[in-house]
This record gives structure tokens, C-alpha cells and sequence, in this order.
């Protein structure tokens, strides 16, 4: 008789090919990643931070992990996260790679979204094998960022040869990869700023000024409302265009500008400009009529003028 069949899940401590696991930079992704890469039975055996809160982020991610300075991060694991602002990779790499600090067969991992793994060159020429992957997600330096990996697109860009290794760390870490050519880095990476970075400037203002008008919970206000927009956005694009400037109302459009110049006078040049854009693609797409855009333009005209620093009688941006 056959013995019966475990189904018991495998321990992931027990997985082939499971590597000891290495952190320079315990900012907010750094200490996320190496915790989700745990999960899925990496061994983290080192972290660096510099300041009280990398240092508090590393003590609460990863715990008994020992802090160390970097060069004795890389000596001690088989794969390094390089989790470093994006102006500070280029000088690392290369001071890692100066000092033989990097060795043959490591694989060297940079989150940053700016860069590919062209980055990674003066530590490829010392034999470690590079990866560029960036989670296309804002990180909050605490446990919540685990749990948000799940499904996270990543950006991927690495050698060929190395493109099932790179995959295969994205989707243990519960991410989806998205493979990004070396030269379109930039420009990927400028999209997400585009969208996730001034996405929040514009709730923090919103909320600002609906505190001002006597909302008590901003917050509960606009969940509903941009949660609905951010859906409809995803799904239909421009097509979900809405609100005054969409529909061409001049009018409406002049009056909150005249309450951003009494209450938020910082948020004028912001409003304008997201207003003219919106009305440039509602325009194109067919949602503005012409004859309303006229005037709506010739509003927003007239308040850039009125803008200090903005373009004097004649002049245009």
C-alpha cells in the first residue's frame, strides 16, 4: 500500500533556492520588502539605517535583524535590497563596487523607479547580477505595507537572462511584475509621480478647505466621492471627465477661483493649471462643446493674468 500523500503545505523555510537577504537604506521600503520576502522563507540577516526611524522601522519589520553599516551588509547576504533615495543609488553603487564590497554571484536588487538596472553596472562589472524592481505603490513605513504588496504591480527591468529570477522575487513578495525597457525607466517613472504624488497634494488642499467651510470629517466627505472618481478614471479614462470645467461652466469655474484667492491663495496657480488641462482633454474628447470652452478658457485667461508673476496684457504660457 502507498503511503498516503501529505497535503500539508510546504514550510516555505523548506523551499529550494532560498537566500539570505540583505537591506541598505531602512527607509519606508526597504525593511516592507525584506519582511514579505520572510514570508515567503528568505532569511534577512542584515540592515543598515542611518536615522531613529530607519532604525525604529528595522526594529519593528524586522526584529533580531542586526544593524550593521553597509559594506557588512553585502558580505553577509545573497541578495541585497539597495532601498536608497533615487539620487543616492548612482554614488552607492559605485562606492560598493570601488571598495569590493559587491561579490560575484549576488544578486543586487534597487527599488528605485528613475532607474533600470544600467544603474547597476560598476557592481555588475564586479560579478553581481543586477535587478531593478520597483513597487508601483506608496509605502507608510509600517507593517500595513506587507499586507498592501499583494497584488502590487512592480516595475521590472534586468539582463534577459535574468528576467525569470527577477519575476519569480516579484511574485514571492504577492507582487504582479510589469516588464519596463531600460529607456522607458524615465518616463514610467514620471507617470506614477504624475498621478500618485500630486493625487495627494490635491486631497491635503481639498481637505484643508473643506475644514474651512465647517466639514468635521473631511476625510469621511471625500472617501466616497474620490474613491468613485479614482474607479470611474481606471475604467473609462477621460470619459469620466465631470465637474464645471468639463461641463463648461465659465461661471462656476471663476467663482471658486475668487474663494481660492480669499481662502487658499497657494492653491491658485495649482487650480488653474489642472483646469486648463481638464479642459484641453474634455475639449478633444467631445465632452466640452466649443462654444462653452471659449469662454471657460477666456476665464482662466483672465485669472492667469490676474496670478502675480503670472503673463502680462498680451502675453501667454
Amino acid at each position: 500500500m502507498n503511503a498516503p500523500v501529505s497535503k500539508e503545505p510546504l514550510d516555505p523555510r523548506d523551499r529550494p533556492a532560498r537566500l539570505t537577504v540583505g537591506v541598505v537604506g531602512a527607509g519606508r521600503v526597504g525593511p516592507a520588502l525584506a519582511a514579505s520576502l520572510q514570508l515567503a522563507g528568505h532569511r534577512p540577516v542584515a540592515v543598515s539605517g542611518v536615522s531613529d526611524a530607519s532604525r525604529r522601522r528595522a526594529a519593528e519589520l524586522l526584529p533580531d535583524v542586526p544593524l550593521v553599516e553597509p559594506a557588512e551588509v553585502l558580505a553577509r547576504a545573497e541578495l541585497v535590497l539597495l532601498t536608497v533615495p533615487d539620487d543616492v543609488l548612482p554614488t552607492l553603487v559605485e562606492g560598493l563596487a570601488e571598495t569590493g564590497a559587491v561579490r560575484p554571484g549576488q544578486l543586487l536588487v534597487h527599488t528605485s523607479g528613475r532607474y533600470g538596472a544600467r544603474v547597476l553596472d560598476p557592481a555588475l562589472r564586479a560579478g553581481a547580477l543586477p535587478l531593478a524592481l520597483h513597487p508601483a505603490m506608496t509605502f507608510t513605513g509600517t507593517a500595513v505595507d506587507v499586507q498592501r504588496l499583494a497584488g502590487c504591480s512592480f516595475g521590472v527591468t534586468a539582463p534577459e537572462e535574468l528576467r525569470l529570477a527577477a519575476e519569480a522575487l516579484v511574485i514571492e513578495m504577492g507582487g504582479e511584475p510589469e516588464w519596463i525597457a531600460e529607456e522607458s525607466r524615465p518616463l514610467y517613472h514620471t507617470a506614477l509621480a504624475l498621478g500618485a504624488n500630486h493625487l495627494v497634494t490635491l486631497v491635503a488642499q481639498s481637505m484643508e478647505l473643506l475644514a474651512r467651510a465647517g466639514v468635521a470629517a473631511p476625510d469621511r466627505m471625500l472617501g466616497p466621492l474620490l474613491g468613485a472618481a479614482l474607479d470611474n478614471a481606471l475604467r473609462s479614462g477621460d470619459a469620466a471627465l465631470t465637474g464645471p470645467v468639463a461641463r463648461g461652466d465659465a461661471g462656476t469655474v471663476a467663482a471658486h477661483i475668487g474663494e481660492l484667492r480669499e481662502h487658499a491663495p497657494q492653491a491658485v496657480a495649482g487650480y488653474l493649471a489642472m483646469a486648463r488641462a481638464t479642459a484641453d482633454r474634455a475639449l478633444a474628447h467631445g465632452l466640452l462643446k466649443a462654444e462653452l470652452a471659449e469662454d471657460l478658457l477666456g476665464v482662466l485667461a483672465d485669472q492667469e493674468r490676474r496670478r502675480p508673476g503670472g503673463p502680462g496684457p498680451g502675453e501667454t504660457r
